[in-house]
């Protein structure tokens, strides 16, 4: 802070400042009244800080308890539509000491003050049928959907054809995934054998391990799913639970005929 505080100016660091909380609403009408009377002012030497509110102090020297002030504000612009134009100033004494500072345009830094008393804004009482509206227009503008779904005059699509260069904007990373990718073998490429034949390959490889999972036997016979769920109907059981659990073994007749025949 050395060198900076030579460049601080202290002129009006020991005037009392309000530090005030208020709403949107009041600092656009604030900005719009400044914008206007700006605008009205023919001279050269236009007020920079035009009013824009005056503030009603309040106090009941009548009342035996200790007297309070009360704080009132009124907007010095009238055409703001709903927009409140009084409102209650909640004082607070209570808070952490600060100062308020500023800087110019050529980088001039000065101590405007120190705030000695802080509100907080709220409509007054009077107003409460315009805060009413007010609340409602927001609610209702707030509402309104910003998306809006739009006809294409050209119902052919052909805008959403992709150009001939846009062909070559595709990632190859998704090329290479579904090159990678096998293709699942279809059942419609397999050829049905012969139902005699079929049941004596099922036998064999029933004899080679008792139990089979369906798609073991598709890989082992080369045969349509679908076929090989019809005969494997007829000649086993499928297991749905125990440590054989969704496999298929053959029916317990069909065993002992296989038993019968290997020991003949």
């Amino acid at each position: 802070m050395g060198e900076e505080a030579k460049y601080l100016e202290t002129a009006r660091a020991d005037r009392s400042v309000w530090l005030m909380k208020c709403p949107p609403v009041v600092s656009r009408a604030w900005e719009a009244a400044s914008a206007s009377a700006s605008a009205s002012s023919s001279s050269d030497a236009a007020n920079p800080n035009p009013v824009v509110a005056k503030v009603v102090l309040s106090l009941d020297l009548l009342s035996n308890e200790e007297p309070s002030l009360q704080f009132k504000m009124e907007l010095a612009q009238t055409n703001t539509g709903n927009t409140p134009k009084s409102y209650s100033l909640n004082m607070f004494q209570d808070f952490v000491p600060m100062c308020v500072f500023s800087e110019s345009n050529q980088g001039k830094l000065s101590c405007e003050g120190k705030v000695e008393h802080k509100f907080d804004m709220e409509p007054h009482s009077d107003n409460l049928v315009n805060y009413g509206k007010l609340c409602r227009e927001r609610t209702q503008k707030y509402m309104v959907k910003s998306r809006q779904v739009q006809v294409l005059d050209n119902d052919h699509g052909m805008s959403m054809r992709p150009m001939p260069g846009m062909v070559g904007l595709i990632p190859s990373g998704s090329r290479e995934k579904k090159k990678q990718t096998p293709a699942k073998p279809s059942d419609v490429k397999r050829t049905r054998r012969d139902r005699t034949e079929m049941e004596n390959i099922i036998f064999k490889l029933f004899e080679r391990q008792p139990n089979w999972a369906l798609k073991a036997l598709v890989q082992e016979t080369d045969q349509p799913e679908q076929f090989l769920k019809e005969i494997l109907n007829d000649l086993c059981v499928y297991n749905k639970r125990g440590p054989n659990q969704g496999t298929h073994e053959l029916k317990p007749e069909y065993k002992k005929s296989t038993g019968d025949t290997d020991a003949a």
